[in-house]
Order: structure tokens, then C-alpha cells, then sequence
């Protein structure tokens, strides 16, 4: 009887076969949405931890509510600075990790 023998296939090289290699468009739109979806569940959670609704949040921002219910549906490409004045609203520490040229830099 045959057998057939599987290779175990790491999570980066699935991407690079199916969705493209790092720095390619396809690749680098598909890593950008899905740190987006991230991103809109983190503040999704923290909202709800804080129990404050996507109105509150918002009127602590200065937003309207759909400007916060598209950040957490990670259909809105917000800026920094909307992004960053959520956190602080939900008393949230954010913290970015930059490298370059083999530097690793984090601001807290």
C-alpha cells in the first residue's frame, strides 16, 4: 500500500505561495487590512471593557459614532492621530515597534 508523505509548510511560506512575497502589492494589502482588522477588534474589546458605547467613545474623541463603529468593522483607514486619540479616550498604553535597517526601535 502507498503512502503519501506530507511537508509540513510554515504560516510565511503559505502567504508567499498563495497571497504573494513580502513587498509584493498583493501581499502588502492583505498584511495591511488584516493589522487593520486587528486593530478595530483591539478597540472593539476595549470599548466594551470599559463599557462605553461606540457613541461615548466617540463624543470623547470628538467623532461621530460611525466614524468608531468604521474603525472597529476595519472599514475606515484612519489616521494616527484618530487612532491614537481612541486609545487614550479608553486609557489604553500603545506602544509601536519600528525597524529599520535591522534596528529595532520602540516608542512607548
Amino acid at each position: 500500500m502507498a503512502t503519501t508523505e506530507f511537508k509540513a509548510k510554515s504560516l510565511a511560506e503559505m502567504k508567499d505561495k498563495y497571497i504573494g512575497k513580502i513587498g509584493e502589492t498583493e501581499r502588502d494589502l492583505y498584511e495591511y487590512e488584516l493589522n487593520m482588522e486587528l486593530l478595530g477588534r483591539m478597540i472593539k474589546t476595549a470599548r466594551q471593557e470599559r463599557n462605553l458605547t461606540q457613541e461615548e467613545l466617540g463624543n470623547l474623541v470628538g467623532v461621530q459614532k460611525s466614524q468608531i463603529s468604521k474603525l472597529e468593522k476595519s472599514t475606515n483607514s484612519a489616521t494616527i492621530d484618530t487612532i491614537l486619540k481612541v486609545f487614550k479616550a479608553l486609557k489604553a498604553d500603545i506602544h509601536f515597534n519600528v525597524t529599520l535597517e535591522k534596528q529595532f526601535i520602540q516608542l512607548i
